[in-house]
């Protein structure tokens, strides 16, 4: 990437016609958990470096990209603060940082505007600070209700906490307000995940995202099973865990629109991922973030103090880029867009790629309505599978 983080003309020309979502990593974390290989720091990986340091150098990126998206980029349709955990920054920081959004680009009319949070680094004046600022949702990492499932985890807050969380951000005015739940964690029962499900159910929440516990190499977890200390997580039982939250959710009035997230309302989905599986622009802010701007995407350099000595520097921290092909951007898109529960246009598939859609509605995985290949229930459990087996 060139040193001042310019981008080919004729990608900055088709910015003004395609929503635009920025997306800011806080890679700061009080704790490193055992399962996580997210690009996140504790304070004592980082001797000598302030939150200051960052911030600052995140306020230089944003009017970088306001120079190389240029004069006629669109108001931007949604921002997510994710990590890490970006709220072990104060409110006024937070909101600072969209405020360097809002006065460069514009928030397009209705914007969303989410953070994720840790239970253990909120309350209920710290999301009102957040509503006054313009947020309109909040993430919640909660992953459990289960003290011995949060302790093998590594979470550091209490069941309650998470709970209390999701009440407090609704009672600052938080319409919308989502829970994230992790399955599959050794020693986790079928009614743990009940209990942890039926918890989420009680608190005033329109969103869950269910993910199966992924043992990641490098992480704390990933050793633990390799010295046999813990059981690698069984496909078959987080197929059943699948589907228990499928169950339960649905009937607690939660509709799944993607393979792993449930919303009470169409509203209620997350837009800012919705932009991401629909192959819209991002800006991604921060150490290691990621962009993609009408098929060209690019990183930033991974360390925090990498990152901010570029931007000290006047320079661009993005480390490398790459064009996608006209036929890489479709094989993402098929990808993407046959997770979601509108399914994917059949337009999108070369013939002989059609001819095998028949072979996935014959096995159950799928079906065909008005053009659309959407997945069934059991197309969800193997939709990595029903992808690999339908592109060419």
């Amino acid at each position: 990437m060139p040193p001042d983080g310019s981008l080919p003309p004729e990608v900055v020309d088709g910015v003004p016609g395609r929503p635009l979502s920025f997306y800011v990593h806080v890679p700061f974390c009080r704790t490193r958990c055992g399962y996580c290989d997210f690009n996140t720091y504790t304070a004592s990986e980082l001797p000598g470096m302030s939150s200051g340091d960052y911030v600052s150098a995140a306020h230089r990126e944003i009017a970088l990209a306001g120079r190389v998206l240029g004069q006629e980029a669109p108001a931007v349709d949604t921002v997510f603060f994710g990590g890490g955990t970006p709220t072990m920054l104060p409110a006024e920081t937070l909101a600072g940082m969209l405020g360097a959004i809002r006065d460069r680009f514009g928030l397009a009319e209705g914007a969303e505007v989410t953070t994720e949070a840790n239970p253990d680094t909120v309350d209920r004046t710290y999301f009102e600070a957040l509503r006054e600022a313009g947020f309109t949702r909040i993430s919640l990492g909660m992953q459990s209700v289960v003290p011995h499932v949060l302790a093998v985890l590594e979470r550091v807050h209490t069941p309650e906490r998470g709970l209390q969380a999701a009440a407090w951000a609704a009672e600052a005015g938080f319409e919308h307000v989502s829970l994230d739940l992790i399955y599959g964690t050794p020693g986790e029962s079928a009614s743990d995940w009940m209990e942890s499900l039926e918890a989420v159910a009680a608190t005033p929440v329109d969103h869950v995202s269910a993910y199966s516990l992924i043992v990641e190499e490098g992480t704390r977890l990933a050793m633990q099973v390799r010295r046999g200390q813990v059981p690698m997580p069984d496909d078959d039982e987080l197929a059943d865990k699948y589907l228990m939250a499928e169950e339960f959710l649905t009937g607690h009035g939660l509709g799944n629109y993607e393979v792993s997230n449930w919303a009470a309302t169409p509203s209620g989905q997350c837009r800012h991922n919705l932009n991401y599986w629909r192959g819209a622009n991002w800006w991604g802010i921060g150490p290691g973030a990621h962009s993609h701007v009408n098929g060209m995407r690019f990183w930033n350099r991974k360390h925090p103090r990498s990152y901010v000595a570029e931007l000290d520097a006047g320079r661009s921290p993005a480390q490398a880029g790459e064009r996608l092909s006209a036929e890489d951007r479709r094989i993402e898109q098929v990808m993407l867009e046959l997770r979601l529960a509108e399914g994917l246009s059949l337009s999108i598939l070369t013939p002989s790629e059609r001819d095998r859609v028949a072979g996935v509605v014959a096995d159950g995985l799928g079906s065909v309505t008005d053009e659309r290949l959407m997945l069934t229930l059991r197309g969800r459990l193997l939709a990595d599978g029903v992808v690999r087996d339908l592109l060419d």
